[in-house]
């Protein structure tokens, strides 16, 4: 085979291809017309229309570039000691645990009845005093008191 037929075959070779190729090509352009043209009920009006429009929703990779629970930099510890950077001294401060311990007395039911039983309401003076002293007369024909004859 000479040069010339070798470079008229892979022309024609090429050209199949691009033959082949143009179907999808087309429809592909087609697709993107018919995208552009046909938009979600929520982008004909408003903000969404502008074609500088960003959505609000973040891409996978836009997300959460980094761990919350990642330090940024390194704590610094306010002490220069190291043997009392851990050391709190949380007990000795705590003044709930300074406090003597509370007494409880636990009756038994013959301590009960002994208390009972020494109990006497002899001495009146002991009580309040009665508010109300003297009777209160009504007079049924007042206001109030009663029906009318």
């Amino acid at each position: 085979m000479s040069a010339a037929s070798k470079a008229a075959t892979a022309a024609a070779s090429k050209a199949a291809a691009a033959a082949a190729a143009a179907p999808s090509a087309t429809a592909k352009s087609f697709f993107q017309t018919l995208k552009s043209y046909i938009k979600k009920p929520w982008e004909y009006t408003g903000p969404c229309a502008s074609p500088e429009y960003k959505l609000a929703i973040p891409a996978a990779t836009e997300y959460r570039i980094e761990c919350p629970a990642s330090t940024k930099i390194k704590p610094i510890v306010p002490t220069s000691n190291p043997e009392t950077v851990y050391d709190i001294v949380y007990y000795s401060r705590d003044q709930r645990r300074n406090r003597p311990p509370i007494r409880r007395t636990i009756l038994k039911k013959a301590d009960v009845e002994k208390m009972r039983k020494e109990v006497s309401f002899d001495d009146v003076s002991r009580f309040p005093p009665v508010y109300l002293t003297a009777t209160v007369v009504e007079d049924l024909d007042t206001h109030g008191g009663g029906y009318q004859n």
